[in-house]
């Protein structure tokens, strides 16, 4: 069964300037070499008006819809109106939209800045959907698109590609590899988030909740190990090649200690997580930062 994948591009007038003609031109060059290309079909909407995306659903039938532009949070999509200047549409409309046609889309990919509230509401309704946590970069979101639909082309599935282009973002030198979000719909009508590359899907979590590891790289900061100069001791002592950190460069502290902290949460090295907190008790002994650490051990399990 051919698959049709629908781009929908949006560049507005007064917006910054994409290079979205780079993306889907990369993504077709991708599928056109892919092993199973006989089984994938491309369908392009430029400058998308909120009409058309209604009628390219009536026409084209997509079982893949990809969004290529801007996003600005809770606001919307940012989508075009009948003078070529920005429109938004919120998630909710679009999801209402696309729960007319649940049955035959597979998978919403919304490379856009911002786009993860989106992906939260359409996700109700749709079996995969993939947004952006924060802004993202052209350059990441190309790597990711290419990545993505080179993966589905080679014949894999929707959550192994989302890895595979979150992998490419690292590849490529990006420090952007955690931005793209999976969320994926459950049998039960609720939807789960898979937010990390090369994580497996069954694998429980860590046990650190999103303020714990803020936590944990605040105080890598205050520790001075973040410091540019003691990056690589630091990724070395705790069992980390420094050169397969694409984020080793990150211009401030406070960046690089986040990636950082994120990276080994999103992999589950609970060891490496317990070397830092090893090395902060050295840091922060017996001051008012301890009580911290010792609840973050308690959470990994330290040993």
């Amino acid at each position: 069964m051919v698959q049709t994948i629908l781009i929908l591009a949006a560049n507005p007038k007064g917006t910054t300037p994409l290079r979205l003609d780079e993306e889907v031109r990369e993504i077709d060059a991708g599928l056109q070499r892919a092993k199973q290309r006989e089984q994938f079909a491309l369908e392009q909407k430029w400058a998308v008006q909120p009409r058309d995306i209604q009628r390219a659903m009536l026409d084209i039938n997509p079982q893949i819809i990809h969004f290529s532009g801007h996003g600005t949070g809770d606001e919307g999509l940012v989508f075009e109106d009948e003078t070529g200047s920005a429109k938004l549409v919120n998630g909710e409309a679009l999801a209402e939209l696309f729960d007319l046609f649940a049955d035959q889309i597979e998978c919403i990919v919304l490379n856009g800045c911002y786009s993860q509230v989106q992906a939260d509401a359409i996700a109700q309704h749709i079996n995969y959907v993939i947004g952006m946590s924060k802004a993202i970069g052209d350059r990441a979101a190309i790597e990711f698109a290419v990545g993505f639909y080179d993966a589905l082309g080679a014949g894999k599935p929707v959550e192994f590609a989302y890895k595979f282009g979150c992998a490419a973002i690292r590849l490529a030198g990006i420090p952007e590899q955690l931005t793209p979000t999976l969320k994926k719909k459950l049998s039960n009508g609720f939807k789960d988030q898979l937010s990390v590359p090369n994580k497996p899907v069954s694998s429980p979590d860590v046990g650190l909740n999103e303020s714990n590891r803020e936590i944990l790289a605040k105080l890598l900061t205050r520790s001075g190990r973040a410091e540019y100069s003691a990056r690589k001791a630091l990724c070395i002592k705790i069992g980390i090649e420094p050169n397969q950190l694409g984020f080793l460069r990150q211009l401030t502290d406070d960046d690089f200690a986040l990636e950082l902290i994120s990276y080994l949460h999103s992999i589950d090295d609970i060891q490496a997580l317990c070397k830092i907190c090893k090395e902060l008790e050295i840091v922060f002994k017996r001051g008012k930062y301890s009580t911290d650490i010792e609840n973050i051990k308690s959470k990994l399990n330290c040993k």
